[in-house]
């Protein structure tokens, strides 16, 4: 699991820096400001998630159960979250309207807290030495 999860980390970072080249430099004849700065959010959010997910299979902290669901919920919040960002910035130029998929940009987030909360979890179960 520690493997796929490094390889979607590297896949996701990969993509994040390419999307953020050509957000910065092929749209921007193309969009306003404002949606370019709206498909900025978007990379944002992807990097942030790449990197967590460096540190989910790299971690010893993290149980392979919520290994599984962190995964999951990052890779599926990212596609809904990042990727109805980047759809709805660049929707002018599409002959598809991504405002009638809208809905996903909050689900995707709300997986990508979930990812969070779980993480979270598992850390509060962790026993310290200090621990009595």
């Amino acid at each position: 699991m520690n493997k796929k999860i490094l390889i979607a980390a590297s896949i996701l970072g990969i993509i994040s820096i390419i999307l953020g080249a050509f957000g910065a430099h092929g749209l921007k004849e193309l969009i306003s400001v404002e949606s370019i700065q709206t498909f900025e959010t978007g990379v944002r959010y992807q990097m942030y998630h790449a990197i967590l997910l460096l540190f989910v299979g790299n971690s010893l902290y993290i149980t392979k159960k919520t290994k599984r669901l962190v995964f999951y919920f990052i890779l599926i919040g990212v596609i809904f979250f990042s990727g109805s960002i980047y759809g709805l910035a660049t929707n002018t130029l599409t002959a598809f309207n991504f405002k009638t998929i809208a809905f996903i940009t909050p689900i995707g987030g709300l997986l990508l807290i979930l990812a969070w909360g779980f993480l979270l979890v598992d850390f509060l179960k962790i026993k310290s030495k200090n621990d009595n």
